[in-house]
């Protein structure tokens, strides 16, 4: 018997070790070379020169863009946060409401086909045809009276960042419908026929039932948008490229700016530990003070 078990762990350790050694090569590996590297001061085919933190003191006390990159991020983290915990969610409570199975199956088909769309494409069409200068959006200032309103939304400094937060407007992704829809279906029965008994319905069992019920997606969806907010750059790159001036500059494509324009290899590495490491703090935050559906019911 015991040798049965032995043979059946070392094959399932034999199948998995080469996806483990993959794992090995392009991702473990990558990030120490990253965390060492960012101690050198270096180009691709040059000799390095070791200078200790200075490439994190120079960033992080020396250089312009620092402060404007990282106000920058956390306006986009902020808003992505706002809309992707609401706006996504009240549409998943809509569709798991529909009387029929049937036409939940349908709205929620509806809901996800528009990831089909690559995420290039979609920043694309908002650049050419809704921001451009004869774009939807200045066009329809003009036929409604107000031409005076139109602008180079992209190209203006006081409206850029806010230009590039609105792209995906109305901010419904079908992957988070998904999520908070699966998180509303896994609410026991006996839960809702017991609402239904005690008059807590609609906007009041949504609040007091429905929200607590689902923390667990609301959790994943938060640590999820923070990583994504963070590391984003190629949104920018293609709209604005951090311009104009560093009115969008944002640390993501600072850090593709001096690895890959710049040559400087060490200190693109510092700033992406600068950002791994803000990751993780907020992450370790998350899950430490956000509550998970599973927590509260412990609670209670």
């Amino acid at each position: 018997m015991k040798q049965e078990k032995f043979s059946f762990t070392f094959t399932c350790y034999v199948i998995i070790l080469p996806t483990l050694a993959l794992l090995f090569t392009f991702i473990y590996l990558p990030v120490v070379w990253a965390f060492s590297r960012s101690l050198y001061d270096f180009e691709i085919g040059s000799e390095s020169r070791f200078v200790g933190l200075g490439n994190f003191g120079e960033y992080l006390f020396s250089d312009p863009t620092f402060w404007p990159s990282m106000l920058h991020m956390g306006a986009l983290t902020f808003f992505l946060v706002c809309v992707r915990l609401t706006i996504p969610l009240v549409v998943a409570k809509l569709i798991h409401s529909l009387s029929t199975e049937k036409s939940r199956y349908v709205y929620r088909t509806i809901f996800l086909a528009p990831i089909v769309v690559p995420g290039v494409a979609l920043q694309l069409i908002w650049m050419n045809l809704i921001y451009s200068d004869v774009g939807l959006l200045n066009e329809t200032l003009r036929a409604i009276g107000l031409a005076n309103f139109t602008q180079g939304w992209l190209t203006n400094p006081d409206t850029a960042l806010l230009a590039i937060m609105v792209i995906g407007f109305p901010f419904v992704s079908g992957i988070d419908v998904l999520i908070y829809y699966a998180g509303l279906s896994s609410i026991p029965e006996d839960v809702n026929e017991s609402c239904a008994l005690e008059g807590c319905v609609g906007i009041r069992k949504f609040f007091r039932i429905d929200v607590p019920l689902v923390l667990s997606q609301l959790k994943l969806i938060l640590i999820l948008t923070i990583i994504n907010g963070l590391q984003a750059f190629e949104n920018v790159y293609i709209l604005t490229e951090g311009g104009p001036g560093y009115e969008t500059i944002v640390p993501g494509l600072w850090m593709y700016y001096n690895a890959f324009k710049f040559q400087r290899m060490g200190y693109a590495c510092a700033i992406g530990v600068v950002l791994f490491l803000m990751i993780l703090t907020l992450t370790i935050i998350n899950i430490k003070y956000f509550r998970s559906a599973e927590e509260v019911k412990e609670g209670a």
